[in-house]
């Protein structure tokens, strides 16, 4: 099997330290070339790897190349329909970087577009959707009866040292919630691969941290579509406490229990019991072992998709990564209406 040549397009910090390591090592993937709108940083990113051939002048240069198989764009977000269309006028398969875009108009447009092209596979790359967890929280919801409600918390301190806090279209983002779609898509991808789409919002956030650009934390009311209740607690911008990180799911026979903090041996407590007074109570511990916390995963299923044509492998498709932005939508708007309830838009 002949490897997928990927260009890479965007050479930044997550494109060095996560992308090009992954591609490098896979069985499915060969780095070709690159494209940094800064042609002196794609050189540099060039020499890391042997087999990057081609370093171009253009954007446009990438997708006209007809030895590259698939682009891997590591773009601000605000771009990212701007690089579907020229995936869809040179039929090139394309990877796109959470969140999906900007705000819900281009990322409805960019999912319009997906649809009417299904020649070309489109990605967005949301590694937290293919987490262990979530396939073994839903084995485990299944035995708890009837799911009520559930408790999403994923605190934490502001990291002055972080790297990617120095990137300008992160300190003047562009994209709904800045912070809170950056790096809240991830979240709502693990609770929606676990419960499903989210109905309704009600929520606040506020402002912490001026580097953040915006608001940096919410505190939300959620509704499924399958009619759960529950909240979302999210925000890493508070002062010294320790990151806390924990989905806890409640049903009429039991409960799950999982804690996915930072150095905490990942597992999930299973506890059965209380549909009747006679029912016997149990405890389980099931635990998670080598969880997918880098974007190793993602590209394998991607690499099986392309190199199978079975495109039906990848769970991060737009229509499910829109609404995932569409949720963090919601909550902004909910809280400029000062927590009324809103709809979670639909694509």
């Amino acid at each position: 099997m002949s490897k997928i040549n990927v260009a890479i397009v965007g050479t930044g910090i997550f494109a060095s330290k996560a992308h090009l390591p992954v591609l490098q090592k896979s069985e499915y993937f060969t780095p070709y070339s690159c494209y940094n709108r800064t042609k002196a940083k794609a050189e540099e990113f060039a020499k890391k790897d042997a087999n990057i051939e081609k370093v171009y002048d253009t954007l446009e240069a990438v997708f006209e190349d007809p030895n590259v198989d698939l682009v891997d764009a590591l773009l601000p977000v605000q771009y990212n329909v701007d690089a579907l269309k020229l995936a869809v006028t040179h039929k090139k398969n394309i990877c796109l970087e959470k969140p999906i875009a900007a705000n819900i108009d281009q990322a409805k447009e960019l999912v319009q577009l997906a649809r009417d092209h299904p020649e070309i596979s489109v990605t967005i790359l949301e590694h937290w959707s293919y987490y262990k967890a979530v396939t073994e929280l839903s084995n485990a919801i299944a035995q708890i009866g009837t799911v009520y409600s559930f408790t999403y918390h994923a605190t934490g301190p502001f990291n002055y040292d972080n790297a990617y806090l120095n990137t300008s279209w992160r300190q003047k983002p562009e994209h709904v919630g800045g912070f809170l779609s950056d790096g809240g898509v991830h979240q709502l991808a693990f609770l929606t691969g676990v419960l499903g789409n989210i109905k309704t919002v009600s929520a606040h956030t506020r402002q912490v941290r001026e580097q953040s650009g915006t608001d940096d934390i919410a505190y939300a009311l959620l509704e499924t579509e399958a009619g759960q209740i529950g909240t979302f607690t999210y925000g890493s911008a508070f002062g010294n406490t320790k990151k806390s990180c924990f989905f806890e799911i409640l049903g009429d026979n039991g409960s799950v229990y999982h804690d996915f903090s930072p150095g905490s041996d990942r597992s999930i407590t299973l506890r059965l019991g209380g549909a009747t007074a006679s029912t016997k109570n149990e405890e389980h511990v099931i635990p998670i072992k080598n969880e997918y916390v880098s974007v190793d995963r993602e590209f394998e299923v991607l690499g099986q998709a392309l190199s199978s044509n079975n495109w039906s492998l990848i769970k991060t498709t737009p229509e499910v990564c829109f609404h995932h932005l569409s949720i963090v939508d919601a909550i902004v708007r909910s809280s400029e209406k000062n927590g009324a309830l809103v709809e979670v838009t639909k694509p």
